[in-house]
């Protein structure tokens, strides 16, 4: 990545970072640091609900700045600090990852107040209730008059631009598509890594239940009859960790089954699981890009989707197999069992890398400042 003209000092705002783990954590650690090696000065802005972080540390050439947020058991992020640190400082430019807490609209009406150019990443995703996905419509339009005033909306899928295009009512030169990354592993990209003792189904997400991890976990009855050395393998954390343990016995199947997490930042470690794996799922409601697919298909890796959302662009591409996100275990045991005995393996397909999400991010930046 070419260094940048001048040295830019850019604040990104997210809810959350490392090392609590999800997609908006992972896409600003992977950028930031990437950005700061580019010789730009990249702060960190976030939330701590615990009190038991840093408030501020160095990462990677990236500075860290948590603020106490509340309450201590939703996920509001309500942080009146963002105002003071983002009025005081001498940002060139705010850049909001994520618009669905209360940390963003803060943030954009502070940059607004104080003559701060500000972008915004949706990185939309599924709600953890009904309820939720029942007020983002009242809140996109809430939100409006601060998305409107963003020097650009970015968002990882041509899907998601076009949603939120549609939704806001809103020019499309306001927006711009950056695809997420994933981690080329030249040691494993391409290799027979995958596991011999028996078929092992991996997936990768958040545990909440709009990822889907139930669904294969209802499906793999009807796999072990067909498959008997099948295996999972749920790889993350969250609420609904209990909820799917509690699924594994009454289906009689938590012998074949690991539900364990990485630790945030080894993308080595995430790269050795999917290396191993036959099949890798992401059966999402609502997916903006889908890192984890990016990650199995750079490790060349049979993948199978929800046909939905994000989603839906890797099976028009060919990159993945689908399956309807209202099929029945039945349907989704024989979707896995055809990508396990006849796998789609898509060869020569170029795929996004982080170290072109970074340049075209600071090429953006620089348009802008």
């Amino acid at each position: 990545m070419n260094k940048g003209k001048r040295e830019l000092n850019i604040l990104m705002v997210t809810p959350r970072y490392f090392p609590y783990i999800g997609g908006i954590e992972t896409h600003v650690y992977e950028v930031g640091w990437r950005l700061a090696r580019a010789q730009i000065r990249v702060t960190v802005l976030t939330t701590d609900v615990s009190g038991e972080l840093p408030r501020t540390e160095m990462v990677e050439g990236v500075q860290v700045i948590r603020v106490p947020a509340w309450p201590t058991n939703k996920d509001y992020y309500l942080a009146p600090d963002i105002y003071r640190i983002i009025a005081e400082g001498q940002w060139d430019l705010v850049h909001c990852q994520g618009y669905h807490t209360f940390v963003a609209p803060l943030a954009m009406f502070t940059a607004k107040r104080a003559g701060i150019p500000y972008v915004v990443t949706f990185h939309s995703g599924g709600d953890l209730s009904r309820f939720r996905t029942m007020f983002r419509g009242a809140q996109r339009t809430a939100l409006r008059p601060l998305l409107a005033r963003a020097e650009r909306l970015i968002g990882p899928s041509k899907w998601e631009v076009e949603f939120f295009r549609e939704k806001l009512h809103l020019a499309k030169e306001r927006f711009a598509v950056i695809p997420n990354g994933s981690h080329h592993v030249p040691k494993l990209a391409g290799s027979s890594q995958a596991t011999r003792n028996g078929k092992l189904v991996v997936s990768i997400g958040r545990l909440v239940q709009y990822k889907g991890h139930h669904r294969v976990i209802a499906a793999l009855p009807k796999v072990l009859e067909q498959i008997p050395d099948v295996r999972l393998r749920i790889v993350g954390t969250g609420p609904y960790e209990t909820v799917l343990q509690r699924m594994t016995k009454e289906l009689g199947v938590e012998k074949y089954v690991e539900i364990r997490a990485i630790p945030p930042g080894d993308a080595d470690g995430v790269a050795s699981i999917i290396a191993q794996a036959n099949l890798v799922t992401l059966l999402s409601e609502h997916e903006a890009q889908g890192i984890a697919v990016l990650e199995a298909l750079s490790l060349k890796r049979p993948v199978l989707v929800a046909n939905t959302t994000a989603l839906q662009e890797f099976a028009e591409r060919g990159l993945a197999r689908s399956v309807p996100l209202e099929s029945t275990p039945e349907e989704v045991a024989a979707a896995i069992i055809h990508q396990l005995r006849d796998p789609l393996v898509p060869v020569n397909v170029e795929l996004p890398t982080w170290d072109k999400c970074a340049a075209d991010l600071l090429a953006l930046y620089q348009s802008i400042v």
